[in-house]
């Protein structure tokens, strides 16, 4: 069908979203459950569990991460170059990326917000990485509201006072569980970048073609 063909990518990407989600849903229940028994306390039911703190932290620890890379990505791939790299523009030549919207304005294909022009077309001409960072702040704020409430239900289990949510933002945990996955997104991301100097995954738009020479910039 010609709406799977030309939507595989994201039908896919999203189904492995769901699995994987799935997954992590009975194996994180499995062992806060365990957990819970161990102290003595009842274990929780799967709809419970799926709004406890210990799945939603987890979660939004998670997406948190992955759009702050995608945001700064998305950011810093406006400015910065990397020569030879399939990820980057080329330093050296004037990219169509960075053309300025209202010269096509009158083109009947082009999106509305171009259209329109003024403040709408500005931010339009930013969407992308405001986007990504609007749902980088929504997830930081989730994941620091259920990772407080992790931290409250494991207090409990051990007779500890629960926390504040300020106090959870001062704390140890609360960052370490963010610089875990935030170092290794950018180290990644570099680490892609670098990569698609000198190898290639043919017919990959995040690749060169087999035969670019490393030098060449851009896929």
């Amino acid at each position: 069908m010609r709406f799977l063909r030309d939507n595989g990518l994201t039908i896919v990407l999203g189904l492995a979203a769901l699995v994987t989600i799935g997954g992590m849903v009975l194996t994180g229940w499995n062992v806060y459950d365990q957990e819970l028994i161990d102290h003595g306390a009842p274990g929780l039911g799967l709809p419970e569990y799926v709004v406890s703190g210990h799945f939603l932290s987890a979660l939004f620890e998670n997406w948190e991460s992955e759009f702050l890379q995608m945001s700064a990505y998305v950011v810093l791939t406006a400015f910065l170059f990397q020569r030879g790299s399939a990820e980057s523009k080329d330093p050296d030549e004037v990219s169509l990326l960075d053309e300025d919207p209202a010269r096509r304005a009158e083109d009947p294909d082009a999106p509305w917000p171009v259209k329109v022009g003024g403040i709408i077309r500005s931010v339009y001409a930013y969407s992308l990485g405001l986007a990504l960072a609007a749902l980088f702040a929504a997830s930081f704020v989730l994941h620091l509201r259920y990772s407080a409430d992790a931290a409250n239900a494991g207090a409990a289990l051990h007779g500890q006072m629960p926390v504040t949510i300020t106090d959870h933002l001062a704390s140890a945990q609360f960052w370490f569980e963010s610089f875990q996955n935030w170092q290794s997104e950018f180290m990644s991301t570099g680490l892609l970048v670098v990569l698609s100097i000198f190898l290639r995954f043919r017919g990959s738009p995040e690749s060169k073609p087999v035969a670019a020479p490393h030098r060449e910039t851009g896929a």
